[in-house]
């Protein structure tokens, strides 16, 4: 999805349409010009997968992105109801455009129940959301070493808000150990749907993964010219939690190689307990610097 709605909007924008027995569609923000934002077709694919079970919830998927997403028409999800059985349910979930799969997806729903319980434990050094600036505030106190023609796209509303912890440099990144941490939270109150804030902290899951994997490299997108791109996206939800409430994605990359980058991401409630966590593989392909991509402003891939 664009990130460049608010999320009083990004509920109606995963209310899929439904067109036939397990066929739905979902559109993209009217301003989104470029591809789609990775999160928008997660979140879509799980709310179509969700809208096939009853009494159940996701608690595990893997999604690989296939193309890149056109923003100027909907896209259809068709949902394969592969098994339900007691306990669990599978669905396999295919994103088309332009007759084609950009993106398709696994996802395993479960009777909630009771059972054995551990959690590695949050950590303890973290400052509380409210002591660190809000992400307007930080974007704006660096607009003037904006590029012009990438201002309105870097002041744009969007629907979860980020406040990371160790905020550096976007423009002379340092080269430092790949983690970090970001508070993050819908930037508006959600219904009382857990299926939904499920949809929505998917949706979110994907904004600031790839970022950690530049780190030790002292790269970002508008100091280096890059190709960055999400490949595939694995989730676990563990326990019930708000993505309107604020939540802390504690985010690591062990591994940089062939062009691309591995990254996993713990996500706890700001009491301290683990409801998901999340790894994902991307793109992290350098352009020379003299490239007609490079030059270009679509070379700029990074579409939250």
């Amino acid at each position: 999805m664009s990130a460049e709605v608010e999320s009083s909007a990004l509920v109606p924008l995963l209310d899929l349409e439904p067109i036939e027995v397990n066929i739905f569609r979902g559109i993209s923000p009217p301003d989104r010009t470029e591809r789609v934002f990775g999160g928008q077709v997660l979140a879509q694919a799980l709310v179509a997968a969700s809208r096939t079970v009853e009494a159940r919830l996701c608690h595990s998927l893997h999604a690989y992105f296939l193309l890149p997403g056109d923003p100027k028409i909907p896209i259809l999800y068709e949902v394969d109801r592969s098994r339900d059985g007691t306990s669990f349910s599978s669905r396999r979930i295919v994103a088309i455009q332009h007759g084609r799969p950009i993106f398709h997806m696994a996802a395993s729903f479960q009777v909630e129940e009771n059972g054995l319980e551990h959690e590695i434990p949050a950590p303890l050094d973290v400052p509380p959301p409210e002591s660190l600036p809000s992400e307007e505030e930080s974007r704006r106190s660096v607009i003037e070493r904006v590029p012009m023609r990438y201002r309105e796209h870097f002041l744009r509303k969007r629907p979860i808000e980020l406040r990371p912890v160790d905020r550096g440099d976007i423009f002379r990144p340092e080269k430092r150990p790949p983690r970090q941490s970001v508070w993050l939270r819908a930037t508006s109150k959600l219904p009382d749907d857990i299926a939904l804030h499920q949809c929505v902290l998917a949706y979110a899951s994907d904004m600031t993964l790839l970022d950690t994997g530049l780190m030790p490299h002292g790269i970002s997108w508008f100091s280096d010219p890059i190709q960055i791109a999400s490949i595939d996206h694995g989730m676990w939800f563990h326990r019930r939690f708000r993505a309107d409430e604020w939540l802390l994605h504690v985010q690591d990359s062990p591994s940089a190689s062939h062009a691309r980058g591995f990254n996993r991401g713990l996500i706890y409630t700001r009491d301290g307990t683990l409801v998901a966590s999340v790894a994902q593989e991307g793109l992290m392909r350098l352009r020379k610097r003299d490239s007609p991509a490079a030059q270009n402003d679509d070379a700029k891939p990074h579409a939250r």
